[in-house]
């Protein structure tokens, strides 16, 4: 059985990104006979301010912490057999930790992504700060790796140009033990249009503002619920509500939507994407109307558990027919929950991921 040291940027149970590729796994890690521990670069602490304004002084005592933590770290590398490293060993900087791991101490990584983070996210850091990201360093790590985990095929096939041994380990939800409830579809009020993300992702929001204000001025009776870490800047929807995202609530808050929208606008980074929200929709029993970019179309199945929208007059007809009819939801929702079992569950993945450590 092997020892294995989870290098991850963020506190646990912190980051969807942490909760939903690794940590929901490590139980059955453990029930398989491995031993594991977890090494986050960024502290509780920093943690709680790193997405705020101001702190500056705090923020960069917290990376100068976070490099000091990952120096100490490199002691205890050679007692593992794997060093797992999720998006990369620290956030600024060349890939310099991960040389030393694989090269240095010829310890066997696997590195796991879930966005295209060789190049920068149009919404995130720009200028000097996001040439410090050092996106490039991602072909090298993937060329030093013993294994590659991507989250899709598209962030596969970028990674296979350097290592022939990458697979695609696809972010999951645990529908036995938290994603195990099923949106009740009787009428109850005004059907509720949802969606979910960070304030990075509010930006694709764009593409459908325009399709519910004509919903509106026609009388569609719906309420458009977003939950985020910050509110939409958009203001000329009457029907708009907003609420902040909490994990303690996540599930219970998500269950208020009859169904939910994922649209992407078609760019290199959004290609990338994991379609997480779709999934997140269609684990809880409810279709999902998405865009047809990077893993949207692999997930929905037009017309069978959820829309594939890729024009205004086409979103607009699938929204119609879900908000006018609560069997098709029932129908739709079905299948969708359906999809998320069978293929984008813990239980389903739980070979493909104990595959990593082998």
């Amino acid at each position: 059985m092997a020892r294995i040291l989870f290098f991850t940027p963020y506190p646990a149970g912190r980051a969807p990104s942490q909760r939903f590729r690794f940590e929901q796994y490590l139980s059955l890690l453990a029930a398989h006979g491995h031993q594991y521990r977890l090494a986050p670069f960024w502290s509780v602490a920093t943690w709680n301010i790193l997405y705020q304004p101001g702190h500056t002084a705090a923020k960069i005592l917290g990376l100068l912490s976070g490099f000091g933590r990952r120096l100490g770290l490199l002691l205890a590398v050679p007692a593992y057999d794997f060093v797992f490293i999720h998006r990369e060993a620290a956030p600024v900087g060349p890939p310099i930790f991960e040389w030393l791991i694989a090269k240095g101490l010829s310890k066997r990584i696997v590195y796991d992504f879930d966005d295209a983070i060789w190049m920068q996210d149009p919404a995130g850091e720009q200028g000097l700060l996001g040439r410090l990201k050092w996106p490039q360093k991602v072909g090298a790590i993937c060329r030093w790796a013993y294994k590659v985990s991507c989250g899709n095929a598209y962030l596969a096939d970028y990674a296979r140009q350097f290592n022939a041994h990458t697979m695609v380990n696809p972010t999951t939800l645990d529908t036995d033990l938290l994603h195990n409830r099923v949106r009740d579809q009787a009428p109850a009020g005004p059907p509720v249009i949802g969606w979910t993300g960070t304030h990075t992702t509010l930006r694709h929001l764009d593409l459908v503002w325009p399709v519910l204000e004509r919903l509106e001025r026609e009388g569609q009776a719906f309420v458009f619920h977003v939950i985020s870490n910050a509110p939409p800047a958009h203001m000329g929807l009457r029907s708009l509500r907003y609420s902040p995202w909490r994990k303690q609530s996540e599930i219970a808050d998500l269950l208020q939507f009859n169904f939910g929208l994922m649209p992407l606008v078609d760019d290199p980074w959004a290609r990338g994407k994991c379609a997480f929200k779709a999934l997140q929709y269609m684990a809880l029993g409810m279709p999902a109307l998405v865009s047809p970019v990077g893993m949207n179309t692999e997930v929905v199945q037009d017309g069978t558990n959820g829309f594939v929208c890729a024009t205004d007059e086409e979103w607009y007809q699938s929204l119609r027919r879900l908000l006018a009819s609560p069997p098709e939801r029932v129908r739709q929702g079905a299948a969708a929950r359906r999809t998320i079992v069978e293929h984008y569950s813990v239980a389903s993945n739980t070979a493909n991921f104990l595959s990593l450590f082998q």
